[in-house]
């Protein structure tokens, strides 16, 4: 089992900025990509971030490219989401996931092998 735990979400007004942090632990939490999805009221899950194992590779969701971040620190088993000008559709539960492999495959958030619990992003206008 895997455990993810994130941290660092809360209230801030738009332009403003928050990192997030999502540590992982458990079984298996070396060589495995790792990534970002958030989900707002009445809406599905979507992605936002991912980043491979190595973190070469990144990918972004059109609506956060220029704005948000995803680096990630292997030997604390931590990834990280810097989120700048935040708007307020930003607003949603934010998401850690991890993937099956070193990196993504097809459908991202059909690819998660696990999740963690969320953290609220709030942004007022």
């Amino acid at each position: 089992q895997v455990q993810l735990v994130e941290s660092g979400g809360g209230l801030v007004q738009a332009g403003g900025s928050l990192r997030l942090s999502c540590a992982a632990s458990g079984r298996t939490v070396s060589n495995r990509a790792m990534g970002w999805f958030r989900q707002a009221p009445g809406t599905e899950r979507e992605f936002v971030a991912v980043i491979s194992w190595g973190g070469g590779r990144t990918d972004y969701a059109d609506f956060v490219k220029g704005r948000f971040t995803s680096s990630r620190d292997n030997a604390k088993n931590t990834v990280y989401l810097q989120m700048n000008s935040l708007k307020p559709e930003d607003t949603a539960v934010y998401y850690c996931a991890q993937a099956r492999g070193p990196d993504w495959r097809g459908n991202y958030v059909e690819s998660v092998d696990y999740w963690g619990q969320g953290t609220q992003v709030t942004v007022s206008s």
